[in-house]
């Protein structure tokens, strides 16, 4: 259970190349890109709104940027292993090379929970938004293949659209994607570089348009006094309101899963990792600073579209459909970039042979493991068309917080049982940000329902027993140890 997977081995599968192997295609700027397409989605549209009016008030900007230090922790710890360790499987191969085949196992099953019903998450939310847009302009699909039959939506105007048969516009966008990533890596990233660009160039048309409309009364208090409650203004509420704002940079580490197919990982994953967070941080900051500068704090409160209202106070009426545009680029580029991490961690999986070889099997013309792309094209369709997005969201966060606190043990067990070996990137101040940033993970899974606790145990236990029925009995590192038992 404890094997594990010596750097030399990594090293080696990292250089492999031709024939059955990932293609290395992914420039530094095509990772930060894809670090961007994951991290900016409605979060920034919608948990800028919640933060400031529950929590931070106009101060909500210093949230983002304790949520974002937060977020660096983890992000540093990743930056060290992707420029270590080369190999696609991102948390997976890290934990595999630390604590063990178990270990490596039970975070590449948690994995699924951050990557695959994140896309589902996510293709529901851009199911909704597209209904809206298309209710704009009196266009509307029947119900019953609008809407997954334990949901309610309620569009903007006041219509209620109950529960239906199938969300057919969900699976609708995880097919499209899954076909896009089947294709090719170079034209995957392309397609999500284009995507970004329209999501990022709405947000900085809002802050350039929007600057000049910003009321400076709306800034008094800059940081409201404390109402006698921890979360409710004052310091406390800024902290609260980071761990909030804090499921807005989710998704910088599925830059981690491309570094099999970057030309140069070892400068390039930390670039991409690194550098999608300070891009994104910025943007962030910027966003939060002219929205709550056009509108008053306390509006927001119980306000579903945060963004929309204070777009409204610029007198651009362009910006309203340009906005719900732009919720729609950056989701399609989040369910992009996160089938894509899905499929690059199973496929490593399968590759050390604790997953079936059907999840390694790679296209002779477009190299990509296209066969573990349609399992997953057909397995996020199921829970796109059929579950409530609530019931994903909390899966999702607690799956992804798993993951980070693991990977920063990682470093800190690494640089103990290897403390020479080549670190292209190294995490600053050891063991005191990998600490960091494991106490502060903790904490915001210790903050989640006991329903998402409950779920991420049945979840587990059914990873268990796939690994102790299939994954144990064919793992390739086992094998190769035995082997060497019996010489």
């Amino acid at each position: 259970m404890f094997y594990k997977k010596s750097i030399e081995q990594l090293l080696l599968e990292a250089g492999a190349s031709g024939e059955g192997h990932l293609k290395r295609s992914l420039t530094s700027f095509n990772l930060v890109a894809l670090g961007i397409g994951a991290i900016i989605g409605a979060g920034l549209f919608s948990l800028t709104g919640i933060a400031a009016a529950e929590n931070a008030g106009p101060a909500v900007t210093i949230s983002f940027v304790l949520a974002a230090v937060a977020c660096a922790f983890a992000g540093l710890c990743y930056a060290e292993f992707a420029s270590m360790i080369p190999v696609a499987g991102s948390a997976y191969t890290y934990s595999y090379a630390t604590m063990g085949e178990f270990m490596a196992w039970i975070i590449g099953w948690d994995l699924v929970l951050e990557y695959a019903l994140g896309a589902a998450t996510v293709s529901v939310s851009w199911s909704r938004y597209l209904l809206e847009f298309l209710h704009k302009y009196n266009l509307s699909l029947p119900h019953q293949l609008a809407v997954s039959p334990w949901e309610t939506v309620k569009l903007g105007d006041g219509t209620v659209i109950e529960g239906g048969f199938i969300n057919l516009p969900a699976i609708f966008i995880v097919m499209l994607l899954s076909l896009v990533l089947m294709r090719g890596t170079k034209e995957s990233a392309t397609m999500n570089n284009i995507l970004v660009v329209v999501k990022v160039a709405v947000v900085l048309i809002f802050i350039a348009l929007g600057w000049s409309h910003i009321n400076p009364d709306n800034y008094d208090p800059y940081i409201p006094a404390n109402t006698g409650k921890f979360e409710n203004f004052g310091w406390t509420g800024i902290s609260t309101g980071a761990a909030v704002v804090f499921f807005a940079f989710i998704g910088f580490d599925a830059v981690s899963t491309a570094a099999q197919e970057a030309k140069d990982p070892k400068k390039s994953m930390p670039i991409g990792i690194l550098g999608s967070l300070i891009v994104c941080t910025i943007l962030y900051v910027l966003f939060a600073h002219v929205m709550t500068g056009l509108v008053n704090y306390k509006d927001f409160a119980g306000d579903a579209k945060p963004a929309a209202t204070a777009f409204a106070q610029t007198g651009y009426s362009f910006l309203q459909d340009a906005l719900i545009i732009a919720i729609l680029a950056g989701y399609t580029s989040v369910i992009l970039v996160m089938l894509m991490g899905q499929s690059r961690v199973f496929y490593t999986m399968s590759k050390d042979g604790l997953l079936p070889r059907f999840f390694s099997s790679i296209h002779s013309k477009f190299a990509t493991p296209w066969k573990t792309n349609v399992f997953f094209m057909l397995f996020v369709s199921i829970f796109a068309g059929f579950v409530p997005v609530s019931d994903l969201g909390h899966m999702v966060s607690i799956g992804t917080l798993f993951a980070f606190v693991l990977v920063c043990i990682g470093v800190i067990v690494m640089r103990k049982k290897l403390p020479h070996a080549i670190r292209p990137f190294k995490t600053p101040l050891v063991p005191l940000i990998p600490m960091l940033g494991v106490i502060v993970c903790m904490y915001l899974m210790y903050s989640l329902p006991t329903e998402s606790w409950v779920r991420l145990f049945v979840w587990m236990s059914l990873g268990v027993i796939i690994y102790f029925s299939y994954g144990r009995k064919h793992s390739k590192v086992r094998e190769v140890i035995n082997e060497k038992i019996v010489d």
